[in-house]
């Protein structure tokens, strides 16, 4: 693969593997979440009165987010979305480990793509919560893996100089990469509490 650095970027001291290897994971769990999601989706055209497998309870399910009018916020299913998203950063985790080293320009729309990710599954847990009431398992997978891939990429393109921040702020990124799942715990903690608080879950199950 063609080598795509810029020259005005530092050059990363070591080849970020976890990175790679987390984004990997991350999207061919998104993926399947996706895929799942829109399988039920096909199975409710297919038959608008079945159930979907999802479906485990007024609270837990996933048809009151499909059928919603958020659950095709741009005028198709989400599913879809993210059906193509997730293959980029299988893509590019892929192509890390193979020896590909991206430039600045990459990294910036790769970074911008994660936050809107991050910022549509905010969008989206706000609605499931507030508004549906439901809480959609698929959907919750998906949240799972895309908050700290957020995180992560952000973080990087920190670190690596994509963004051009001063030495000791990329130093700082660098040392919050080990701190990258307490974030993502505390990021589950926050929807966890709030989802509580408004729906009160844990008398759904006691």
């Amino acid at each position: 693969m063609p080598r795509c650095d810029n020259p005005r970027m530092p050059t990363p001291r070591t080849r970020p593997t976890l990175l790679a290897v987390w984004l990997m994971i991350a999207g061919a769990i998104g993926w399947w979440a996706a895929f799942s999601l829109t399988m039920e989706r096909f199975a409710q055209l297919a038959d608008p009165d079945a159930s979907a497998g999802c479906d485990f309870s007024v609270l837990v399910q996933c048809s009151a987010n499909l059928e919603s009018v958020q659950g095709s916020a741009f005028g198709f299913p989400n599913p879809i979305l993210g059906l193509t998203g997730w293959v980029a950063p299988i893509v590019v985790g892929a192509a890390i480990l193979a020896g590909a080293q991206f430039g600045r320009v990459f990294w910036l729309l790769f970074a911008a793509g994660m936050t809107f990710a991050f910022g549509f599954v905010v969008w989206l847990i706000v609605q499931s919560i507030f508004v549906l009431h439901t809480l959609c398992p698929w959907c919750m997978v998906t949240w799972v893996v895309t908050i700290p891939s957020f995180y992560a990429v952000l973080l990087h393109v920190m670190r690596n100089g994509a963004l051009p921040l001063p030495r000791a702020a990329q130093r700082s990124a660098d040392r919050l990469m080990s701190w990258l799942p307490l974030l993502a715990v505390g990021s589950y903690a926050v929807i966890a509490v709030v989802a509580q608080l408004r729906l009160d879950v844990l008398a759904t199950f006691l």
